[in-house]
Order: structure tokens, then C-alpha cells, then sequence
């Protein structure tokens, strides 16, 4: 690969490993400073957890006229949120074929149709509130690039167009043309969609205080304790009495040890390549989709223009949950390994350098789907659990599903998502 002397620049500086590329670039002096929780609050509900989906939560229930205060134990939207790839995706990321074999077909159909509507409404909450996140509509292309992944692919588009949805085929050389990659066979998709999860996540928690949320930052729920008419969360400063707790920090923490039976820990891993040359930018195709394969775990590469370049985001390369002591030297490895896997899609960015590197810890369930509502065991909280599919579109999904747990205006469709299809 051709590199010109600016390139050469480019190429020369060190990855930054360990590190979300999206808050580095967010001015430092633009970051929101929401004070620490102190004293005795009472409210209708009461979020722990700022990211994506504890904001879009607040938002949600600000906006339905419900008192809310929200409590982050860091920073707003500096925790997995910033570790995302900023991806909007129209489907869970589970195979339709393996959801329904697992939920059987009316489940199955729910949650997909309830995941692309949730992409859709995403998007369009993002535009009316003017959330200033580089968000871009794109297309969705899934490849299969060996014969086994081609008969799975047409077994799964079967299944789709069985169940009504849609499922666009498409051939070898419409691949080539659209997304530049040697593949035998691929789905298309319309309803996807890129953001800078980082300013989305700030902009929402800005639309919820607009609309009365209070939000709390360096505030750590140390203990919750519910009774037949309250729920009372502690903190280090004071405590917090509501009648329901929405626990929206992805995963169990500490206070819920006995639901982490429930999922898997995993840990995903994501590079955001230097600028990419001109000349090659060339060979890469339309550059327009999210380009999502189905090796095991799959890689996900879509462009994004980051200060002033066009470079690519890669994710995948997951494992268990990387150990503590071990995991800065395993984002290294993994950061080579997802460049190296990124050139057998794409060889023409051979040689190319990454600049960030970086790791996601989640929560996997046994069939792919999140848990978003109550659980029977814990009364007066709601829960938003194990979002697995790399996309950031569950957060917006939690958050109307459990604006409807606490509403008592459930929709049918919200049933797959339940822990009682475990219990």
C-alpha cells in the first residue's frame, strides 16, 4: 500500500490502547458536571446507571411527566456506553432461525419486529431532539463468505420471509459493487444507522433534565431496600426514596449477585484504524453500509469520520471476560488480531495502523436477548439486562419497554424480552 508523507505522519503515532476514542475526542471543556447526590430526595423513579440506556430511560420518563433522579458511579456516559461502536442496528444480532428454534415463531417475530421499530424511532428521537452525535442512516449488510455460512444464511432467510419480514438477497457481484468484499452470499437492510454513542448519550441526558430529570454523577447505589409502598436506594452522600428502581447498568452488579446465573460474561474488542488513504479509499466500494460478517463472533466494520478523517471501526475477536491483570496485555493482542482479520476482508488496507484499541465488557443471555422488566424476585425495581447484540439500539428499547413495565401499558411484543421466559 502506497502511503504519501502525510500518511507516513500518520502512520508513525502509537495506537492508544485502552481507551474510547470517543471521548478523546470530545472537548474537555464541554463535558457536563452534574453534582453528587447529598442528603434526602423523594421521587417517582429513581435510575441507576448513566449510560445510553439510563439516559434515554430518564429522557423517556421526563418526558411522560414522571419524576426521575438518575445516579452514575463515574462519569455520564463514560463507562461501556463510550466503549461502543455507535452502531444502530434492525435486528438483535441472534440468528432468526436460532431465536425462533429457542422462543418458537411468535416470540421470535415480536422481537424482531419490536428491535427494528426501536432502530427507527432511535434515530428519529435523535433528529427531533437535535442530538448534535455525526449520526448517519446506514445500511445493513450481513456476508456470508463460505459455503456452510451460505447455507445457514439461506436458512435463516427462509425463516425471515416465512415470518413476513423482510429479507433482501443479495449475489456476489452485488456485493462487490456495494460493500467491496469476496463474499458467496448476503441479507441487505435498510434501517440501520452510525452515531458518536458518547454525544448521544450527553444529549439525551441534557433532553431529560430539560424535562425535570435530576441526574447525579460520582454517586455509587450502595445498597437498595424495598418495602410493600418504597424503594429506598443508599448512597455515599445520602438516599434516594421512590416507588420503583430502574436498574439500567447492563449487567448485575454486586447488589444482584443472584441474577448473574442468568447470562455469561463476555468481553468484546474494537480498533478504530488510522486515517485511511485516499487511493485506497477508492477500492473499498460505496463505503455507505455497516458491514456485519458471520464468522463466530462476528466483525462488524463500518467507516466513520473521525477529526476530519475517514478511518474504519472493526469489533469482535470475543471472549470470556477478560481477567483484570490481564487485560491491557490481552487488548494489545486482540487490537493485532482485529487489524489482521480486518485485511482478509479488506486487503487493500494491509500495513494500515490502528490508533485506538480498546475492550466492552457485556452480559450474554442463554438465547441472545436481553431481559428488560421486573423480576419476581426483586419487587419495585425494573431491570435492563444483557444487551449482547453490539448494537446500541436495546438501550432505546429499554427504555420504552420499561416506560410501559412502570406505566402498566404493556404491549404483547414486549413479552420476549421478560425474565419469565426463564423462570
Amino acid at each position: 500500500m502506497w502511503l504519501s508523507p502525510e500518511d507516513r505522519i500518520y502512520a508513525r503515532m502509537p495506537t492508544r490502547h485502552g481507551r474510547s476514542p470517543w471521548i478523546d475526542q470530545f472537548p474537555t471543556s464541554r463535558v457536563p458536571a452534574y453534582s453528587r447526590q447529598r442528603g434526602r430526595l423523594t421521587t417517582d423513579v429513581v435510575i441507576v446507571g448513566g449510560g445510553l440506556t439510563g439516559c434515554a430511560t430518564a429522557y423517556a420518563f421526563a418526558a411522560a411527566g414522571v419524576r426521575v433522579a438518575l445516579v452514575e458511579a463515574a462519569r455520564v456516559g463514560q463507562g461501556n456506553t463510550a466503549l461502543s461502536a455507535g452502531w444502530i442496528a434492525d435486528d438483535p444480532g441472534v440468528a432468526f432461525a436460532e431465536l425462533e428454534a429457542a422462543n418458537g415463531l411468535r416470540a421470535t417475530r415480536h422481537a424482531w419486529q419490536s428491535w427494528r421499530r426501536a432502530a427507527l424511532d432511535f434515530v428519529a428521537l435523535l433528529r427531533r431532539l437535535d442530538v448534535k452525535c455525526h449520526l448517519e442512516t446506514r445500511p445493513i449488510v450481513t456476508l456470508a463468505r463460505t459455503p456452510e455460512q451460505a447455507t445457514q444464511m439461506a436458512r435463516d432467510r427462509k425463516a425471515r420471509r416465512n415470518a413476513g419480514l423482510d429479507a433482501v438477497s443479495l449475489n456476489a457481484r452485488a456485493i462487490g459493487n456495494e460493500v467491496a468484499v469476496d463474499a458467496i452470499a448476503g441479507l441487505r437492510s435498510r434501517d440501520g444507522a452510525t452515531i458518536d454513542p458518547y454525544r448521544a448519550c450527553l444529549g439525551l441526558a441534557a433532553a431529560a433534565v430539560d424535562r425535570g430529570a435530576v441526574l447525579f454523577e460520582r454517586t455509587t447505589a450502595r445498597r437498595i431496600r424495598f418495602g410493600r409502598k418504597a424503594v429506598d436506594v443508599f448512597t455515599g452522600g445520602g438516599a434516594i426514596r421512590a416507588g420503583r428502581v430502574v436498574i439500567a447498568t447492563g449487567m448485575p452488579t454486586p447488589l444482584f449477585k443472584a441474577l448473574q446465573r442468568h447470562f455469561w460474561f463476555r468481553t468484546s474488542y474494537l480498533v478504530l484504524s488510522e486515517r485511511v488513504p485516499a487511493k485506497t479509499r477508492q477500492l473499498l466500494g460505496r463505503r455507505a453500509a455497516v458491514v456485519r460478517d458471520m464468522a463466530a463472533p462476528p466483525h462488524v466494520v463500518h467507516w466513520v469520520r473521525w477529526a476530519g478523517d475517514e478511518r474504519l471501526l472493526v469489533s469482535g475477536a470475543d471472549s470470556e471476560e477478560a481477567p483484570p491483570r490481564r487485560r491491557d496485555k490481552i487488548i494489545v493482542q486482540r487490537t493485532g488480531q482485529l487489524m489482521y482479520e480486518l485485511s482478509t476482508l479488506y486487503p487493500d488496507v494491509s500495513g494500515l495502523q490502528a490508533a485506538y484499541g480498546w475492550a466492552a465488557d457485556y452480559a450474554r443471555t442463554a438465547d441472545g436477548l436481553p431481559y428488560i422488566g421486573p423480576h419476581r424476585n426483586y419487587p419495585r425495581h425494573l431491570f435492563a439486562f444483557g444487551d449482547s447484540s453490539h448494537s446500541v439500539t436495546g438501550a432505546y428499547l429499554a427504555s420504552r419497554i420499561l416506560l410501559r413495565h412502570y406505566s402498566e401499558e404493556l404491549d404483547s411484543a414486549d413479552e420476549p424480552f421478560g425474565f419469565a421466559r426463564t423462570l
